[in-house]
């Protein structure tokens, strides 16, 4: 799903309206009833709540006053507050202004700071407030009284539903541009905007519904500008192919993983089972020999080599004979070590491959300091995936200064190495070579724990095997890797889980995206 800026919404609600004909009543009208639909779906006792409705000048404030009729028209006990005068309303927020006069719907004109002191106590005696005063269109600071609005709305601790946006926050940027409002719930408009969806923004934010207004999803999709997209559960559902019933192992794809070292044989252990659970048909380990009777012991579903050995880490000589072994996917990196001979062998390996890789944690690491040397080319792709401080070391900047810019990191290396970066995090980011960007919603704190980015190596390795195809790989993988958190989360809390507990959790997550498993619970009944 489309995350759009505020430029890309005026143009979406003008196409609509002068391209399809849809007049800008009917947008605002479905805006408004949207909104109360899901009030109703959200709040069951909405008919016994009192609800202040605060609409501003504009088109949010339009949205507001429809809000407002509506509500009234189902029963609910409403009073209406404009945050200005008005004479400064216009157009079709004014139309619907002036409807809920001829209704005998009182609405309260608050022009100023002694206006609002006088007012307050009716919004307070509330149990419900609508936050209707800015939509996308804010992209400086609140100033005046309005100032005062948000922070008594937001000290009162009464239930707050925001519309689009929670108001002081701007479309255009995740970060916090002054004060906002700190809503429950934000309904927002025709698609989800990027501080909804990305930190600081989305902690204002609450729970998110899209409304759908009317907005052909054909005209949101062909909008120019930056292209950022949700994953959502329906996209990834279809992503997921079903078996033939004469599939056997050869047709799901053999993932060749390079990793472990000694004390870390379980980063190749972890990256083995994402695999193994993410459909891989076939899964082998290389890694150092010294490790592999270690290894070898902790499965019986992967196939391990040796890796010969120097004192100064993994012997280059391999490298052939190791990629004549590869089939469909190679994936480096998990626990190999730092050490200089493992480090050549790293940079020789990706330079000799023939074949897609995913490129991990200590195969990141080799490349920094000269990041040229980790480019895609035609007819091989290249998936790298690095939490911030490998991405820093990558692209010779600092870890804050990596996750201050996220978009534009990943976005100008994916383009520039002509490669896939997922740049792992709270709210995991895919970047492409042709300069999409997707962000995951799933996934919690308590993946905060070694070993789940080696699970996903796998994962994307395993994908990528069957799907053929670098960016549905991606996509699937870590939308499956955050619900497999989610999963795990809630048996074993944030605090508990091991990333043991993630790859234990990824059948369960991948039969709850398809739906498979309630099909089959219906069969067997």
């Amino acid at each position: 799903m489309r995350i759009l800026n505020a430029a890309q919404m005026r143009e979406a609600d003008r196409r609509t309206i002068d391209d399809i004909g849809i007049a800008s009543l009917v947008l605002m009208e479905n805006a408004g009833r949207q909104a109360v639909a899901a009030m109703e779906a959200l709040f069951p006792d909405l008919l016994d709540r009192q609800v202040a409705v605060l609409c501003g000048r504009g088109n949010n404030g339009g949205d507001g006053f429809v809000i407002a009729r509506t509500l009234e028209q189902r029963g609910v006990d409403v009073s209406v507050f404009l945050t200005g005068r008005v004479a400064d309303v216009r157009g079709d927020a004014r139309t619907n202004l002036e409807i809920l006069g001829r209704l005998g719907l009182t609405v309260v004109e608050i022009a100023d700071s002694q206006a609002w002191e006088l007012h307050f106590s009716e919004v307070s005696d509330c149990t419900l407030i609508v936050d209707a005063i800015f939509g996308t269109g804010l992209n400086a600071p609140v100033a005046g009284f309005i100032e005062s609005v948000i922070a008594d709305v937001n000290a009162s601790a009464i239930p707050v539903v925001s519309i689009d946006l929670p108001s002081g926050l701007s479309a255009d940027s995740p970060d916090l541009i002054g004060p906002s409002i700190d809503a429950g719930v934000t309904i927002t408009i025709a698609a989800p905007k990027l501080p909804l969806v990305l930190p600081p923004g989305e902690q204002r934010a609450g729970d998110i519904v899209i409304a759908d207004i009317g907005i052909p999803i054909e005209v949101i999709d062909a909008l120019d500008g930056p292209r950022l997209d949700l994953l959502t559960r329906g996209a990834m559902r279809e992503l997921v192919p079903p078996r033939a019933p004469d599939a056997h192992k050869g047709d799901c794809g053999h993932v060749l993983l390079v990793a472990g070292s000694r004390g870390k044989t379980g980063a190749a252990h972890l990256a083995a089972v994402g695999a193994l659970r993410s459909g891989a048909g076939l899964v082998t380990v290389a890694t150092p020999a010294g490790c592999l009777p270690i290894l070898a012991a902790m499965a019986p579903e992967y196939m391990t080599v040796p890796l010969q050995e120097r004192d100064d880490g993994l012997d280059g000589g391999d490298v052939d004979r190791l990629l004549e072994r590869a089939r469909d996917v190679v994936a480096i990196g998990p626990g190999l070590g730092q050490a200089p001979a493992t480090r050549d062998f790293i940079r020789q390996l990706v330079d000799r491959a023939t074949m897609p890789l995913v490129v991990d944690a200590d195969g990141l690491n080799a490349f920094a300091g000269d990041p040229a040397a980790l480019t895609g080319r035609e007819g091989r792709d290249i998936i790298i995936t690095p939490h911030p401080g490998e991405m820093a070391r990558l692209v010779g900047m600092s870890t804050d200064e990596v996750q201050r810019s996220r978009i534009d990191v990943a976005r100008n290396f994916a383009r520039a190495r002509h490669l896939f970066v997922v740049l792992k995090g709270h709210r995991t980011l895919i970047a492409t070579p042709d300069e999409k960007i997707f962000i995951n919603p799933t996934g919690n704190p308590g993946m905060a724990t070694g070993g789940t980015g080696d699970v996903l190596t796998g994962m994307i390795a395993a994908w990528l095997a069957q799907l053929l195809d670098a960016e549905a790989a991606c996509k699937l993988a870590v939308y499956l890797h955050g619900l497999a958190g989610d999963l795990a989360e809630a048996h074993e809390g944030e605090v508990a889980m091991t990333s043991g507990d993630l790859a234990a959790h990824l059948g369960a997550a991948t039969l709850e995206l398809t739906g498979r498993k309630a099909n089959r619970d219906m069969a067997d009944g």
